[in-house]
């Protein structure tokens, strides 16, 4: 399959999937300075997620005031301050990559491969995307919350092809299905692969295509086996 450039997600594809229940551990940890219930905070972050993944509320101080008034509660600045703090506590500790993520990324760029990154994500990753062991490895990065659009929005599929330099025809675009990416990569031209790995089914994602009819792969690794050197790639 000679291809220019791969375009991979983030959460639940570089990363391990993330079950209900971290979930609902970090919603509890970042409640508790704010004294409000877990599960009534942890149904802020649910409702409120299409505006955080878009930036529409602000830095992480701003959108944790807003959903504490929305809970009923108004925050002093130390128990704001304390809430964000477990926050980003939490939050980092979803950005350790799976053990094939940089030996994968590595071997497409070794092969002359652009690689790029797509997510539907909260202003924690972009702030803490140039400390990721991945960064290095990423030729382009479309974040939702840097573009204020959401997948399966295909402005983001064919932005992240154009910083990419490549079409989106000559793109393979990987990812576990959330937010109705394979829909909307393969609507873009991109050839889309689910990634259907061991703890696929734990993943608590959003509005994720289980019923994808499309190919899948078992492994990041995998990757590697439907891809060859584009006769016009750039070597590395």
């Amino acid at each position: 399959m000679p291809l220019g450039a791969v375009v991979f997600d983030f959460f639940g594809t570089l990363t391990p999937s993330t079950p209900a229940g971290v979930w609902d551990d970090h919603a509890a940890r970042s409640a508790a300075p704010l004294g409000i219930p877990a599960g009534t905070w942890r149904t802020a972050l649910d409702a409120s997620f299409p505006d955080r993944a878009t930036g529409s509320m602000g830095d992480l101080s701003a959108t944790f005031r807003t959903l504490a008034l929305r809970s009923g509660v108004v925050p002093d600045d130390e128990s704001l301050a304390a809430a964000c703090a477990a926050r980003l506590a939490a939050q980092r500790e979803l950005f350790v990559l799976r053990e094939d993520a940089v030996a994968t990324l590595t071997a497409l760029r070794a092969r002359g491969l652009r690689v790029g990154v797509l997510s539907d994500c909260t202003a924690e990753l972009a702030e803490s995307w140039g400390r990721l062991p991945v960064a290095g490895l990423v030729d382009a990065r479309v974040l939702s919350c840097e573009e204020g659009r959401r997948k399966p929005d295909p402005a983001l599929f064919r932005l992240v092809a154009r910083r990419l330099d490549a079409d989106p025809a000559d793109c393979l675009y990987v990812g576990d299905g959330g937010g109705g990416e394979l829909t909307g990569a393969a609507g873009c031209s991109m050839r889309a692969f689910m990634l259907r790995a061991a703890d696929w089914a734990d993943n608590d994602a959003h509005a994720r295509e289980d019923d994808w009819p499309g190919p899948a792969v078992s492994s990041l690794a995998d990757v590697l086996r439907l891809v060859k050197t584009s006769p016009g790639a750039d070597a590395r």
